[in-house]
């Protein structure tokens, strides 16, 4: 989570901010070290030694660059030298340049060249405290920012979307992945729910212990309790020694339980005995081991008729569901058919050393009228066949195994239809693009405002 901000930076980390005074007047770098504390100051004297230090010492906060080095100690072209070579070394660097008034159209230059500000010589001490503490300031901020950034990516990575519905989840999942809370997710068959009990496991303070996942559909009944809380030795017929079940396998981490909605009842009320005491015994053993485990479950039935039906114990459900999530289906998401199908195509391109460019017209709208009833994995394996099989360097309708579109797919309404091709195109653009928000407003045509309007986000 974001920390909150305060107006003065903490006392406690002050000593760890770091400075790289470039001044060549010895007399004036030691007046300014004693100055500048209590920040850690470096000197450099000149454009080599400033490239040398920002190269290779641990990241500055900022720069304090004097703009008359030598060998043109009377004029700016060395220290505007320097300011670009540091900017294109470290370009997040804040670089505060320092010039007499007489130059203040290289203070300016130097400004529009990527200098965070600029200060008067000779140099007052508390003015430039205060530039500086505004200027590592506002880099600590900028650095919190491209960790939570990196921690969303990491969060959502094997996601792909472009739509508004699934930028929500994604921002559901950004809030509730760091918290040890049970997650219930609910969605049709081929929606993702694994990938996103995944993203959940990355995001919380488990990420570096075990993914486990299980799918209660796949396993017969009499199997079931052995897998999940394990056995002893001669619990059954065939148990020839100790194994540990799933819960034991993924202590400390998280466990995936698929298709919770299959469990059988009596295995159920095991569970929910879990869940209460966070102690289990395993099958035809007395010992009661304590485990911790996150708990995140799925499921494509409705839990509710389930327990009406009694099926499904309700005081099970609200231990499960702390966050309930519900994942949409491929056909709700705009746009998402497109960019996912260029996702998969990437990846098996590597993985069957094919070299395809893409999909042709006829296929992209194939691609985003088509229902999708098995969702994500029916795109999935459609796109995998026709890497295997397309003869030619893009893969077609026919290809995909997907019909024309039909007249009776369209709405003869205008502006219904207008909106559909701009979210189409804007999905293509992002997908022929990379996900490049910048180089796919350009093949539209539009600007990057104009593109997150077609694409349901908000710059």
């Amino acid at each position: 989570m974001k920390k909150a901000v305060s107006e003065t930076p903490a006392p406690a980390a002050q000593d760890e901010r770091r400075v790289l005074l470039v001044e060549d007047d010895v007399g004036l770098q030691k007046q300014m070290r004693w100055a500048l504390s209590p920040y850690v100051v470096d000197i450099a004297g000149n454009r080599t030694e400033a490239l040398e230090k920002i190269s290779n010492a641990k990241p500055y906060n900022a720069v304090v660059l004097d703009l008359g080095l030598p060998p043109d100690e009377n004029g700016a072209s060395e220290g505007l030298k320097t300011l670009d070579e540091i900017l294109n070394v470290a370009p997040r660097t804040k670089v505060i340049v320092a010039s007499g008034n007489v130059e203040r159209a290289n203070a300016v230059r130097a400004v529009s060249k990527g200098a965070f500000d600029f200060v008067a010589k000779p140099l007052d001490s508390e003015v430039l405290k205060i530039i500086l503490d505004r200027a590592v300031r506002m880099n600590e901020l900028e650095e919190e920012n491209k960790q939570l950034r990196e921690q969303s990516a990491r969060a959502t990575d094997g996601l792909v979307f472009g739509s508004e519905k699934m930028s929500q989840i994604a921002q559901i999942l950004n809030r509730v992945g760091p918290m040890d809370v049970s997650v219930l997710l609910i969605g049709e068959t081929g929606t993702g729910k694994e990938v996103m009990a995944k993203a959940l496991h990355r995001l919380s303070p488990r990420s570096a212990q075990p993914f486990v996942a299980i799918n209660c559909a796949s396993i017969p009944e009499n199997l079931l309790e052995s897998e999940l809380f394990g056995h002893e030795k001669g619990a059954f017929t065939g148990a020839v020694k100790r194994t540990h079940g799933k819960f034991e396998l993924a202590d400390n981490g998280t466990l995936f339980l698929d298709e919770i909605g299959d469990m059988p009842l009596p295995l159920q009320a095991k569970l929910l005995r879990f869940l209460q005491e966070r102690r289990l015994e395993r099958v035809g053993g007395r010992e009661s081991i304590t485990v911790n485990v996150r708990l995140i479950t799925a499921t494509n039935q409705k839990l509710e008729k389930l327990i009406a039906e009694g099926r499904f114990r309700e005081d099970l459900y609200y231990r499960i569901n702390d966050v309930r999530i519900d994942l949409p289906n491929l056909r709700e998401r705009d746009g998402d058919a497109v960019l996912l199908a260029q996702y998969f195509l990437n990846g098996f391109n590597k993985a069957y050393s094919k070299h395809l460019s893409g999909f042709t017209e006829d296929a992209l709208a194939a691609l985003s009228v088509h229902p999708w009833p098995g969702n994500v994995r029916e795109l999935e394996n459609r796109v995998k066949r026709a890497v295997i099989m397309a003869e030619n360097k893009r893969i077609t309708a026919q290809d995909l195994d997907l019909g024309d579109i039909k007249a009776g797919d369209r709405d003869l309404n205008l502006r219904k239809e207008v909106a559909k091709v701009e979210k189409r195109l804007a999905a293509e653009a992002l997908a022929l693009s990379d996900g490049n928000i910048s180089k796919a407003a350009k093949l539209l045509g539009v600007s990057r405002p104009h593109f997150y309007s077609l694409i349901g986000h908000n710059e």
